[in-house]
C-alpha cells in the first residue's frame, strides 16, 4: 500500500506540472518527476493529467512505437488526448494560427482523421471492414504535437505518453469525398514547411494502416476504463514524419488528388 501511495503520488506531481506548464504556455527545462518506466506508469499519469486539466476531450491521437521498444513495452502504438478546444477547423484552405510551447517541443505531422459514429458497443472489429463499419466521417488533417518539454520526443514513448502523447492540437482539413470506396493506404501524401518539401509517404508504411489505429485506440482505451460510445476523433498517425518546426513557420499536408491543408505556427500564450 505504501509503495502504491508513493507512486500514485509520483503520477499527480508530475500531471499537475505538465498541466501546470501548459496552461501557462511555460518550457520545462528538465522532465519533472521521475520517469514512468512501463507503460501503465505512463498512462496513469496521462489519465490523471486529463482530470487536472479538466477540458473536454473529443478525440485520440494514435503514435507508433518503434523496434525494439515495442517489443520491450508490449504495444507498437501508443495514445493521447486531443481536446475540444485544440481542434480547429482548416476545411476551407484557410491557414489558421496554431499554438506551440516556445522553448519547448514543436511538430508538425500528415494525418488521416477517422471518426467513430456515437453509438460503439465495446465489441472491437477484427478487419478493416468491421471498423470501416462504425465510422461516419473521414478528414484529411494534421497534428500539432507540442510539449513544454524539449526532450518528450528524444526521451522515448514513455515521456511521450506521460504529457498528452505530446499533442498540442488539430487542424482539421476537408472531409475525403468518397471515403468509403478509397484505400487509405493508396493515397500519396507529402508535408511541406514553408513551402519546401520535408516527407513524402503513403498510409502504407503504418503499421495495420489508419483502419488498425482505430483498433488499437479503443482497445487502449477501454483498457483504461475510456467511455467511447459518445463518438470520437482518431488521429490515426504520422503519414510521412514527426517533422520539427519553429514559430513563425507555415506547415502543409497534401493528399494527392483528394485535397490539403495547412496551418501556421504561433507561440502559445498562458489560458
Amino acid at each position: 500500500m505504501g509503495n502504491e501511495l508513493t507512486v500514485n503520488t509520483q503520477a499527480d506531481d508530475v500531471a499537475m506540472a505538465f498541466v501546470s506548464a501548459r496552461r501557462e504556455a511555460r518550457a520545462l527545462d528538465a522532465y519533472p518527476g521521475i520517469k514512468p518506466q512501463e507503460l501503465q506508469a505512463a498512462y496513469t499519469i496521462q489519465d490523471r493529467a486529463i482530470v487536472l486539466d479538466g477540458r473536454q476531450v473529443i478525440g485520440w491521437k494514435v503514435g507508433r512505437i518503434n523496434p525494439p521498444l515495442d517489443g520491450q513495452l508490449g504495444a507498437n502504438r501508443l495514445s493521447g488526448p486531443i481536446f475540444a478546444d485544440s481542434i480547429v477547423d482548416g476545411a476551407d484552405g484557410s491557414m489558421p494560427d496554431m499554438p506551440v510551447f516556445e522553448g519547448g517541443f514543436a511538430a508538425g505531422e500528415a494525418e488521416i482523421l477517422l471518426h467513430v459514429a456515437p453509438g460503439f458497443s465495446g465489441a472491437v472489429p477484427v478487419d478493416d471492414a468491421g471498423t470501416k463499419a462504425l465510422l461516419d466521417d473521414i478528414r484529411l488533417g494534421i497534428e500539432i504535437a507540442s510539449s513544454p518539454y524539449p526532450g518528450i520526443n528524444t526521451d522515448g514513448p514513455l515521456v511521450t505518453v506521460s504529457d498528452f502523447g505530446n499533442n498540442a492540437g488539430l487542424v482539421q482539413g476537408p472531409s475525403l469525398a468518397g471515403w468509403r470506396d478509397i484505400d487509405l493506404c493508396a493515397i500519396p501524401v507529402r508535408s511541406e514547411i514553408d513551402g519546401a518539401v520535408v516527407g513524402a509517404a503513403t498510409a502504407a508504411t503504418m503499421l495495420d494502416g489508419p483502419y488498425g489505429a482505430v483498433r488499437f485506440l479503443l482497445t487502449n482505451l477501454m483498457a483504461r476504463g475510456v467511455d467511447v460510445s459518445s463518438g470520437l476523433w482518431v488521429s490515426t498517425g504520422a503519414i510521412t514524419g514527426v517533422h520539427e518546426i519553429g514559430i513563425g513557420q507555415s506547415y502543409k499536408a497534401v493528399f494527392e488528388g483528394c485535397g490539403d491543408v495547412q496551418c501556421r505556427i504561433v507561440a502559445a500564450t498562458p489560458r
